[in-house]
């Protein structure tokens, strides 16, 4: 069954130029307009790699869209069609899907609040896992 894996990312709504300078000035955070990715291996399963990502984006952007939150949460799953079909059964909706990318396959769901959620299907061979 298609499931939630982790937390890919925490995404938010900032001067993208001055926070990432913060974070790597102040921090010691090497941090870059975008953001920046966390390396990480699995404990028990330290050949599975993947990375976390502080993702910094435009105060005036919609890519959150339809949610007027200044953050959202990207979560990684292990099949991000299953995962859809089972959330669409429930009644959730889906907001966006993503044409698939170098970094995997991408869609956003509405959650409670009136949060968006990023659900993030890694690819197979992720360019950041070394």
């Amino acid at each position: 069954m298609a499931k939630v894996t982790g937390i890919g990312g925490m995404f938010f709504k900032t001067d993208q130029p001055s926070t990432a300078a913060w974070f790597t000035d102040v921090l010691g955070l090497p941090t870059e307009s975008w953001g920046r990715a966390f390396q990480w291996q699995e404990r028990q399963a330290p050949h599975a790699k993947g990375y976390t990502v502080l993702g910094l984006h435009k105060k005036d952007g919609d890519y959150f869209g339809p949610s007027t939150r200044d953050f959202m949460i990207n979560f990684r799953v292990d099949d991000l069609d299953g995962l859809l079909s089972a959330l669409e059964a429930k009644g959730v909706t889906v907001v966006k899907r993503f044409p698939p990318e170098p970094n995997g396959k991408f869609a956003h769901v509405q959650g409670p609040d009136g949060l968006v959620l990023e659900l993030w299907e890694p690819v197979a061979n992720d360019p950041y896992d070394p």
